[in-house]
């Protein structure tokens, strides 16, 4: 199949600004090992696009981002990995002793609240947490203005979660920060008491609600818009954002930090420089219908603009405490 033109237009133009050489020790400065937390479906073409464009060979590393945070610290100094690429602050908080400082060049390309406050990591692409809704079943006026009243007994039997999901569990630790951790523990089991249905990720959620097996669920707003990419506008869900914001209403990043014994450096920090880059950006807006991060980036015209988003405004450092997020999920029964 042939590309494109303005696409191929688009990876020489890359290619000319980033360059192909590196620098640093180790290994060669034309490879480059990376830790993905997010999927290949997501990110592979994207990370395809950035070798094509540099000549630079990647080496990728697909799987869940706790699972590779607790890998990255089992390897400790041995690590092969140059970037490690997350979906949420709390796997790169896990791991922020590994990582090292990142140029002001690529931090000052995001908005202060996306990356972290110690410069370390910074986030590519946006994300709201949402509550997908059947629209036959019901109507935005039929939903709770606060996600903490999905507690109530009306809510029994349906509703769909999926607790072992890195971006629930953050949604779970921007309740810690905004209600506390009494308020935090009862929402849990106000769920629970619920008897919620329990789903390994957020896909099966959003094809639950759209076959009716549950009215609402708890997701990332993205999945939506993929169902209605494939099945069309009549797909019969859509996405409500909590008009009081709180926690159901947060924005989310996902980023990529640079291990501090990458022998590869600006070769890595070319890379994140790519993530940032108009032709990425507009990737993650119009291919993953994520919210792109650097200035000057148009939104995906079907996703409501950020700025109507009721987003509690939390810094990316508040979303990064999944240790003690986890110990409440375990201590009502939610994990292991």
């Amino acid at each position: 199949m042939k590309r494109p033109f303005l696409t191929i237009v688009a990876t020489l133009i890359l290619a000319v600004v980033l360059g192909c050489s590196g620098g640093g020790k180790g290994s060669s400065p034309g490879e480059l090992t990376i830790y993905s937390g997010r999927s290949e479906a997501l990110v592979g073409p994207l990370i395809d696009q950035f070798s094509e464009a540099t000549g630079v060979k990647t080496s990728v590393k697909y799987a869940g981002t706790p699972q590779l945070a607790a890998t990255l610290l089992e390897e400790g100094d041995n690590t092969p990995a140059d970037i490690f690429f997350a979906q949420d602050p709390g796997g790169l908080a896990a791991v922020e002793q590994m990582l090292t400082r990142l140029p002001d060049d690529i931090l000052g390309r995001v908005p202060a609240w996306a990356s972290s406050s110690t410069g370390k990591w910074v986030g590519l692409s946006g994300r709201a947490r949402t509550v997908v809704y059947n629209t036959e079943a019901l109507t935005e006026s039929d939903l709770p203005s606060d996600i903490y009243h999905f507690i109530d007994p009306e809510w029994r039997g349906r509703i769909g979660w999926a607790p072992t999901n890195a971006s629930f569990q953050t949604m779970v630790t921007a309740m810690r920060s905004i209600w506390g951790e009494e308020k935090t523990g009862k929402w849990l089991e106000g769920i629970q008491a619920n008897q919620p249905k329990t789903y390994p990720k957020n896909t099966p959620i959003v094809a639950a609600v759209g076959s009716g097996e549950i009215e609402v669920g708890f997701v990332n707003h993205y999945y939506l818009h993929r169902f209605l990419a494939e099945e069309g506008e009549g797909f019969p869900a859509r996405n409500y954002h909590p008009q009081a914001g709180g926690p159901g209403a947060i924005i989310m990043v996902a980023g990529a930090g640079i291990l501090e014994g990458s022998g590869n450096r600006s070769t890595a920090e070319r890379f994140l420089g790519f993530m940032l880059s108009q032709v990425a950006q507009e990737f993650f807006a119009n291919k993953t219908f994520e919210y792109p991060l650097a200035e000057g980036v148009a939104v995906n015209p079907g996703l409501v603009p950020l700025s109507e988003i009721p987003n509690p405004g939390l810094s990316a450092d508040k979303l990064s405490g999944v240790k003690g997020t986890q110990q409440l999920l375990r201590q009502t029964g939610l994990l292991p």
